[in-house]
């Protein structure tokens, strides 16, 4: 099969058209090498250059993109701003990298400029759920509304049912969730996956839109201030420097490793699934802050202090957990790595790399300067 990877020389990317290349498929890559993902290297992995049509270019440039469909029989649209709190100000960059990069995208299929493409797979978020799911003893199943800063001021952190007030539990997400996005790039993945379904729907092309959670792995950028706390804590750690813990540490998230998320990607493009379908890509278990610190201080031997701030990032989320039900059920996949094992082989990774600061204090600075954060 020949298959476009969109974003393709980024961290999912990599390993995702490693893999199908390994399969014997033809693999297209169109990435525009952004700095603050790529930094220093401009250039596809060693193994990957010279068995790979790499074009560079951006997915909002519509010559690139033409370029890169032609004769393709799936796509697989991974290109994308990431980043939450970035988001919030660098609005502009996010909606045309993730908005109009798609939407050009769904112009070349619906001006049946690519009449080959047979399947489109595209990389959506568990951001479009905001808070997601919790569970009320009285209302049942109930999601919240965004936190109100006033509360997490005082330090009242948890979710609160929205019908009685009443504490609630956090439970699995499903995919039957109401769309709740909390930033400005949980929006850009909810438009981009609508538009990707509706346009598969209306042509008729099977279409599969990834719910991906907090995806972590060997490979990921360590000096990108928005990867994720894994690359920021390890980098500390190295360091020896303090590690500011945000809220009360007890908020928590949803690690899925890169093999996983590869596995689940690759069969969302070779299994014969007909329809349209949105799919939760998570391990179904939630693992805390202060735990992932602490994981990774002990790896590293490390003598960083841990400091409980109790400040907050305006729309982040408490805690995520993704109902893995329709993975297992469409796909036939349950994933095989826990967190720990998953956060070892990251480690053992990053620790042969350069630390970095990766302008982490400054991404801080930038937020408060802009009033998004509190506490």
């Amino acid at each position: 099969m020949r298959i476009l990877v969109t974003g393709g020389a980024g961290f999912i990317g990599t390993h995702v058209a490693r893999r199908l290349l390994d399969m014997g498929h033809e693999i297209t890559v169109l990435d525009n090498f952004l700095p603050q993902i790529h930094r220093g290297s401009q250039d596809l992995p060693a193994d990957l250059k010279d068995h790979i049509k790499l074009i560079r270019g951006d997915v909002a440039d519509g010559s690139a993109l033409n370029c890169a469909i032609e004769r393709v029989e799936c796509i697989v649209h991974l290109a994308a701003e990431t980043g939450t709190g970035q988001s919030m100000y660098e609005v502009e960059r996010y909606n045309r990298a993730n908005v109009t990069g798609t939407a050009l995208l769904i112009d070349l299929l619906a001006n049946g400029k690519t009449p080959t493409v047979e399947r489109l797979v595209v990389a959506s978020s568990r951001a479009i759920y905001g808070e997601g799911a919790y569970r009320c003893v009285e209302h049942g199943l109930v999601y919240p509304g965004t936190r109100v800063p006033a509360r997490m001021q005082a330090g009242l952190y948890e979710l609160t049912c929205p019908v009685c007030g009443s504490p609630v539990d956090t439970v699995p997400t499903p995919e039957s969730a109401p769309f709740a996005p909390s930033s400005f790039y949980g929006l850009t993945k909810q438009v981009q996956e609508q538009m990707i379904l509706l346009i598969g729907g209306t042509l008729g092309i099977p279409s599969i839109a990834l719910r991906y959670q907090n995806v972590f792995g060997p490979g990921q950028s360590l000096a990108n201030p928005y990867t994720g706390i894994l690359a920021i804590f390890s980098n500390l750690a190295r360091l020896n420097s303090p590690i500011r813990i945000f809220e009360d540490g007890l908020e928590s998230r949803d690690f899925i490793y890169i093999d996983d998320v590869v596995e689940a990607t690759c069969r969302a493009v070779l299994d014969d699934v007909s329809g349209l379908y949105t799919i939760n890509v998570g391990s179904g278990q939630r693992t805390s802050v202060m735990e992932v610190a602490r994981e990774i201080l002990d790896f590293f031997s490390g003598s960083s202090e841990l400091r409980m701030t109790g400040e907050f990032r305006l729309g982040d989320i408490r805690h995520g957990c993704a109902d893995t039900t329709r993975l297992e059920q469409i796909l036939r996949y349950t994933p095989k790595w826990s967190f720990k094992s998953g956060l070892q082989k990251f480690l053992e990774w990053a620790a042969e790399r350069d630390t970095n600061s990766s302008g982490y204090d400054e991404s801080l600075q930038e937020l408060r300067s802009r009033g998004l954060m509190g506490g």
